[in-house]
C-alpha cells in the first residue's frame, strides 16, 4: 500500500503514523514546497486526538529542519486550515487528523497555498522524496537557515468571521432551535460560537474532547444520538459534524436523519433558485444514488460524477466550472466560500434555505425518493487489484443483466472493500449482494 491514501496519509498512531514517519514526511513536504515558496511559512493545525501532540511536534521539527517557519494554530476544523493557509499567505497547510476514524488512528492532510488538496502527481513527488533518505539528509539546514515556529491563538477568529459571512446578511437565526453534535472533535469551539453569534438557540452535545473520545458514539458517524437529542429538545434541526468538521449529517425536526443525496439535491435547487448555481452544474461521486441525477435533471441541472473523495469532487468542480458539489457521506463543497468540504458552512446554508423557504426541515430535504441500494464493507488484509481477481467479470455481467448498478472499490483510508448495488428490485439486490460478499470472501481469503 502506498504512502498516500484517498485523503493524505492515515493509519494507526504509533504504528503507521509514527513520530519518525511524520518528521520524515514533513521534511519531504518542505523540500518539495521550497521550489514554490514565497513566504517560507507553513500552517499546521490538528483535531483533538491525544496523538496529535506527538505528530504535531514531529511535523514542526521536520519543517523547521529544512528551513520553513511554522505557524501552529491548535485544534481547528480541516476547512479552517484550508482557509487560513490562504488568508495568512502560507506556502502550504497541514492538518493532523484521521477524520471520522477512531481516536487511535491519526493522519496528515496537505493543502497548497490556495487551500486546495494536493494532486496525485504532487503526492507522488513527495512520496519519492520521502523514500530518498540521501536527499532528506542533505537538505537539512544549519545556522540561521533553520526555521522557527510560533503558536497563534487568534486564527480561529478569522475562520469564524469568514464562515459567518457566508450566511445571508438579511437573515437571522433568532427563534431557531439547533442541536449541534461536535463529535468531540475539531469543530467543538467554532461550531457553537458561529450558531450562537447568528442568533440561534443552541444545544451543544459531544463538545468535551478528552483526546480519546473523538467520534466515539457521537457525531456524523452516529447520527442516531443527534436524532434523539433533536426529539428531546424539540429542535428545528440537528447538525452533526465528524472529527475534523469537514462533513455534515443533518437531522430534521422529527428526529429523522436526512440522506446525504437528498441534502445535496435540495441545496443544489436552492442555489439554482437564487441564481447562484454556476453554469447549472453539480458534481458528486460514483457513490451517489442515480435518483439524485434524475431529480436534478428535471430542473435542468447537469450532474457530473467523480471518483470517491472530496478532493476528486473539488478537482472536477474546477474542471467543469461548478461551484457546488459533494459526497453522499457528508462532504459538501460550496467553492464560493471554501475549497474543501465544510460541515459548519454546509449547516449554515441548510439553515438559510429553511428560513427563506418558510418550511420545515423535513419538507425541504425530502423532495425525492432514492432508488434501493444495498451496501457492505468487508475487512481485507491485502488490496489485490480487483481486475486481477478471477471470475469478477462474470459476476459483474450477472449483476448488470439484472439491470443493477454496481460499485466495488477499496477504501482509501481503511483496510476495507466497499460493495454497493443499486436497482429497483430489492429482492434481486439482496440476493446478488449475498453472492458478491461470498465471492469476495473466497477471492480475498
Amino acid at each position: 500500500m502506498g504512502l498516500f491514501g484517498t485523503d493524505g496519509v492515515r493509519g494507526k498512531a504509533g504504528e503507521k503514523v509514527t513520530a519518525q514517519a511524520a518528521m520524515r514526511l514533513a521534511m519531504a513536504t518542505g523540500i518539495y514546497f521550497k521550489d514554490f515558496a514565497k513566504t517560507k511559512k507553513i500552517l499546521v493545525g490538528k483535531d483533538t486526538r491525544r496523538s496529535g501532540y506527538m505528530v504535531e511536534n514531529a511535523i514542526v521539527a521536520g519543517l523547521t529542519a529544512v528551513g520553513f517557519d511554522v505557524i501552529q494554530i491548535g485544534p481547528m476544523p480541516t476547512p479552517a486550515i484550508a482557509f487560513i493557509t490562504t488568508n495568512m499567505r502560507c506556502d502550504a497547510g497541514i492538518m493532523i487528523s484521521a477524520s471520522h476514524n477512531p481516536f487511535y488512528d491519526n493522519g496528515i492532510k496537505f493543502f497548497d497555498s490556495e487551500g486546495n488538496k494536493l494532486s496525485k502527481e504532487t503526492e507522488q513527488k513527495i512520496a519519492e522524496i520521502y523514500d530518498n533518505l540521501e536527499l532528506i539528509e542533505g537538505s537539512q539546514c544549519v545556522d540561521k537557515n533553520i526555521g522557527r515556529s510560533k503558536r497563534i491563538d487568534l486564527a480561529e477568529g478569522r475562520y469564524i468571521v469568514h464562515i459567518k459571512n457566508s450566511f445571508p446578511k438579511k437573515l437571522t437565526l433568532n427563534g431557531i432551535r439547533v442541536v449541534i453534535d461536535c463529535a468531540n472533535g475539531a469543530g467543538y469551539k467554532a461550531g457553537p460560537i458561529i450558531l450562537e453569534e447568528l442568533g440561534a438557540d443552541v444545544k451543544v452535545i459531544a463538545n468535551d474532547p478528552t483526546g480519546y473520545n473523538i467520534n466515539e458514539t457521537c457525531g456524523a458517524m452516529h447520527p442516531e444520538v443527534l436524532a434523539n437529542a433533536v426529539r428531546e429538545y424539540r429542535a428545528d434541526i440537528g447538525i452533526a459534524l465528524d472529527g475534523d468538521a469537514d462533513r455534515i449529517v443533518l437531522v430534521d425536526e422529527n428526529g429523522e436523519i436526512v440522506d446525504g443525496d437528498k441534502l445535496m439535491g435540495s441545496l443544489a435547487c436552492y442555489l439554482d433558485e437564487k441564481g447562484l448555481l454556476a453554469n447549472k452544474k453539480f458534481v458528486t461521486t460514483i457513490m451517489s444514488n442515480k435518483a439524485l441525477d434524475d431529480f436534478l435533471a428535471k430542473r435542468g441541472i447537469e450532474t457530473h460524477r467523480s471518483s470517491v473523495g472530496d478532493k476528486n469532487v473539488a478537482n472536477l468542480m474546477r474542471e467543469v466550472g461548478a461551484n457546488f458539489g459533494g459526497e453522499e457521506s457528508g462532504h459538501v463543497i460550496f467553492s464560493d466560500y471554501s475549497a474543501t468540504g465544510d460541515g459548519i458552512l454546509s449547516g449554515l446554508q441548510a439553515l438559510a434555505y429553511m428560513i427563506e423557504s418558510g418550511k420545515k426541515t423535513s419538507e425541504i430535504f425530502n423532495q425525492f425518493e432514492l432508488y434501493p441500494q444495498v451496501k457492505e464493507n468487508l475487512i481485507v488484509t491485502s488490496k489485490i487489484p480487483l481486475d486481477d481477481i478471477d471470475g469478477i467479470d462474470e459476476l459483474k455481467r450477472e449483476i448488470e443483466s439484472a439491470d443493477i448498478r454496481h460499485l466495488f472499490r477499496y477504501s482509501g483510508t481503511e483496510n476495507k472493500l466497499r460493495l454497493l448495488l443499486e436497482g429497483s428490485d430489492k429482492k434481486a439486490l439482496d440476493s446478488l449482494m449475498n453472492k458478491s460478499v461470498e465471492f469476495f470472501k473466497k477471492a480475498l481469503a
